[in-house]
């Protein structure tokens, strides 16, 4: 990643930043959608009678983790408590937690046991809006009850102190832990005090933006914030997430699943860009995963294996050619190209390089491709200048996958020769300064 490191435990988050993220709870029994209560506008008398058919006699801690490991994915991130409030470990502070439900089981310390054996970094989620906690102020928005029910008793103070306790416990009662994933402060809620407990309790723990203050890194949620495709690099961490299914966080019978290159390039747009990325998949009620994610999880896991190199280790050098379909990232002579749009034609050009690489190879396949230095008739105003292009490539083969090419430099090339004539005939990108600007010969 390029953007500036923490310099302490948390710097884990750039070293494994691909992770699986899991949503579930007692929603999983109807299988219609994490925000069941809500979207359904069920009382909260009706909607906690789920309780008593949870019964997740199938949950093995560990084959789940044998998942995520097989599509390469390096930690756990998990709903401990979602905007219904229901809770998947042995609170103190409520009732309405798993160990009261048939499985009676702490599903939060089963999975911090089998992280531990692996050393598996182990991230919680933790919804601030609760429409089942009678201190929440209840008014109509998103993931709350239209107001507080009979009884309850809203008092923004007293609702906060409850959080407070509940953090405590994630991050006292499960040993290590890698993180804290506030979500939904509606409340707008500020105070930096949160977060400073939780890094105090446990140094290796990051926090996400969602919380009571700007947090450790920001988060883009499915591909609905521009900025991810607007910049190159991120001038904070950034973790991006996305769902296998498109209706649904949680299990949903008769998901619409996305297609495998979508989940592939929603990846590649965070990674290469210096990000980290969560890929979230809904368990059943009985605790295992639908068939459609072991599909999903293995065809991630096949092709993040044969490109895992092109992200780690590397930077991001956005800027460097003038094709805004394709990502680059760089290690050292080595650059990567990351064909981010669809590949509609057997070439790529890579203008203003004007050196071949040594060697180049579709990662994908581990095969070599053709690099040729070209002359582009859709470039006629640069005169005789010839581009490095990928050519001959097999497009109809790659159609249903994001390619990524490693480029083998003798001398990486931080210049283009001629670039004060590219940039007054015309050429259309304005971002050459930062590695292309002025030494007159090539420098590593």
């Amino acid at each position: 990643m390029t953007c500036h490191k923490f310099g302490d435990k948390r710097d884990w988050f750039f070293e494994k930043p691909f992770g699986l993220f899991i949503h579930w709870g007692i929603y999983a029994v109807p299988g219609w959608h994490e925000q069941h209560q809500f979207r359904r506008g069920l009382s909260r008398q009706k909607y906690v009678t789920l309780m008593n058919e949870f019964s997740p006699t199938r949950f093995d801690a560990d084959a789940w983790l044998d998942h995520a490991q097989r599509a390469g994915m390096e930690h756990l991130t998990v709903t401990a408590k979602h905007g219904d409030g229901f809770c998947l470990w042995d609170t103190d502070c409520t009732e309405y937690k798993v160990t009261n439900t048939p499985y009676r089981k702490d599903i939060i310390a089963l999975l911090a046991d089998a992280c531990h054996r692996r050393d598996f970094p182990l991230c919680l989620y933790y919804s601030v809006p609760d429409m089942n906690q009678p201190n929440y102020p209840h008014a109509g928005r998103s993931y709350e009850l239209p107001k507080p029910d009979p009884g309850d008793d809203p008092d923004l103070e007293k609702y906060l102190d409850f959080v407070r306790r509940q953090i405590h416990e994630l991050c006292t009662r499960y040993g290590q832990i890698h993180g804290i994933w506030w979500d939904a402060n509606l409340l707008q809620h500020r105070d930096p005090s949160f977060n400073q407990m939780i890094r105090e309790l446990q140094p290796s723990a990051l926090v996400n933006d969602r919380g009571f203050d700007e947090g450790d890194f920001d988060v883009s949620e499915r591909d609905w914030d521009p900025t991810v495709v607007a910049v190159g690099d991120f001038p904070r961490p950034r973790q991006g997430c996305d769902s296998i299914g498109y209706e649904s966080w949680g299990y949903r019978r008769d998901e619409h699943y996305y297609a495998f290159r979508y989940l592939q390039h929603s990846v590649d747009q965070l990674l290469a860009r210096g990000g980290g990325y969560i890929l979230n998949v809904g368990p059943c009620a009985d605790g295992t995963f639908p068939q459609e994610a072991h599909d999903i999880l293995e065809n991630i896991g096949n092709w993040y294996s044969r490109v895992k190199e092109s992200f780690l280790g590397t930077e991001s050098v956005a800027g460097l050619v003038d094709n805004d379909e394709v990502l680059l990232t760089r290690n050292g002579d080595t650059l990567y190209v990351h064909q981010s749009a669809p590949l509609v034609k057997n070439g790529i050009d890579l203008a203003p390089i004007q050196v071949l690489p040594r060697r180049a190879i579709l990662l994908n396949t581990g095969t070599e491709v053709e690099a040729k230095l070209l002359l582009l008739p859709r470039r006629y105003e640069d005169g005789d200048i010839k581009y490095l292009c990928l050519n001959n490539l097999p497009v109809n083969t790659l159609t249903n996958t994001i390619p990524v090419f490693r480029l083998d430099f003798d001398i990486f090339p931080h210049y283009c020769p001629d670039i004060s004539r590219i940039v007054s005939t015309g050429c259309r990108n304005r971002l050459f300064p930062k590695y292309w600007a002025a030494p007159k010969t090539p420098v590593k």
